[in-house]
């Protein structure tokens, strides 16, 4: 599992501070929420579902922040959108939701807006577009397919600690697993919602999906 260094850490704890100040009932109960946070992102199965990979992604959805409609409600469901992630059950996204929902309701929140970010966070099941899609929406689904397009190295490294994720999988198993979900990628007409991703990482995406499938 890829360790961040404390003081990316701590970086990524004055944020969510920052983010929590306007909501939390108090500061205890923010910074303990963080704690708790962290645990699960350095859960021992986890391997690229980490803290590391929330780094990528709020790196990713800040260069969209002129674009970006509720800002908040996005580094909200970034931060939650994998809190739970368990590779024998298909359910992570609808339980990450959840637990969203009842940390924030204990907070100053409105309704409506937990509500859209459980909805953010229930877009990454399937990372599909959909029609009345929000830009926010868009641009939280290409954060979190970016490291599709990234450089082959990091892609490869990507690619072997998804394997590690499911080490429970015969090897025939994840092969075709895996197979159907990269040719489910490359079936869309477009991998990435936003137009600066698309013509960023659409063709690495592309060519490093190709060679991981011909390779497996």
């Amino acid at each position: 599992m890829e360790q961040i260094s404390p003081e990316s850490l701590s970086r990524m704890q004055q944020s969510w501070f920052n983010l929590c100040t306007p909501y939390a009932a108090d500061v205890e109960s923010a910074y303990a929420e963080f704690d708790l946070l962290v645990k699960a992102y350095t859960e021992p199965h986890r391997h690229y579902h980490t803290l590391e990979h929330l780094g990528e992604m709020f790196r990713i959805a800040s260069r969209f922040s002129a674009s970006i409609s509720d800002l908040p409600s996005l580094q909200f469901a970034i931060w939650f959108h994998d809190v739970v992630y368990d590779t024998l059950r298909s359910d992570n996204e609808e339980r990450s939701a959840e637990y969203a929902g009842e940390v924030l309701s204990k907070w100053k929140m409105p309704i409506v807006k937990i509500r859209h970010i459980c909805d953010l966070i229930l877009l990454t099941k399937t990372h599909h577009w959909q029609a009345g899609s929000s830009v926010d929406g868009n641009i939280l689904l290409d954060a979190d397919l970016a490291i599709l397009g990234s450089a082959e190295v990091r892609y490869q490294r990507y690619s072997a600690d998804i394997r590690k994720e499911y080490e429970w999988a015969t090897e025939e198993q994840y092969r075709m697993g895996r197979r159907d979900i990269l040719q489910s990628f490359l079936s869309r007409e477009r991998i990435y919602h936003t137009s600066v991703m698309y013509e960023e990482g659409e063709a690495s995406a592309r060519a490093n999906i190709e060679s991981e499938i011909t390779g497996a």
